[in-house]
């Protein structure tokens, strides 16, 4: 059995190999950065990792996932989207909420509970943030997502999704009314700063900021506004 750190490593590291970049491998560095720790402690787990045979690591070298790790890494994500769709849809935590609470849950032991978590919950495809969830199988939801920033004038979307998912991010989110599967149409792109005004049945005048669409994943409902082609 796996402590929750070892279990937090392999995780972070299908995110930076998998979801991030889709590459690999990964670097010592890049590996301590995303986890907020020293290159020396991450040294110290890779160790423990590659004694398991779950990773393969050289001193000063990069770090893949074996098949058992990746295995397992999706697992723990699987567990994690499941509890975060079960917080937010079932006990009404906010979508900002549910990620920390999430992250004690996904360490329970038991694969029976997990599936009857899954079949409860009707077998999401997508987590409160719109993150695809594994099946049992380890099977991905497939998702034609891209940035909001990606979108032209006059192009109707609908969000899909974030690739952020901190409190302030969230928040600034619901102080604007944008919430997962809703639907806007871009009405205007200011020249100087990208500055989105986007429009819905609730709020005909809303203002994006560049920052903040580059982290909104959407896909578009015309077929003829030229999004595609960009």
């Amino acid at each position: 059995m796996l402590s929750y750190t070892e279990e937090n490593y392999l995780k972070a590291l299908y995110h930076l190999m998998v979801e991030k970049d889709t590459k690999p491998e990964a670097g010592t560095n890049e590996l301590a950065a995303y986890l907020g720790v020293k290159p020396a402690t991450v040294n110290d787990m890779l160790k423990k990792l590659k004694d398991k045979k779950l990773i393969t690591h050289e001193r000063y070298g990069k770090i893949r996932l074996q098949t058992s790790g990746r295995k397992l890494a999706i697992e723990i994500v699987r567990k994690h989207r499941l509890w975060e769709t079960f917080l937010y849809e079932k006990l009404d935590f906010n979508w900002h909420e549910v990620h920390d609470v999430a992250e004690q849950l996904e360490h329970i032991q038991s694969p029976k509970l997990i599936e009857k978590l899954d079949a409860f919950l009707n077998y999401p495809s997508f987590d409160p943030h719109g993150d695809p969830i594994p099946d049992k199988d380890g099977n991905m939801p497939k998702s034609q997502r891209r940035p909001l920033s990606k979108s032209v004038e006059g192009c109707r979307v609908v969000i899909l999704g974030v690739s952020e998912h901190s409190e302030l991010f969230l928040n600034y989110l619901s102080d604007n009314h944008i919430g997962l599967n809703d639907k806007f149409t871009v009405e205007r792109i200011t020249p100087f700063d990208e500055t989105m005004r986007l429009s819905s049945k609730k709020n005909p005048d809303i203002l994006v900021s560049n920052k903040a669409a580059n982290k909104i994943q959407v896909t578009c409902l015309r077929s003829d506004c030229g999004c595609g082609k960009m």
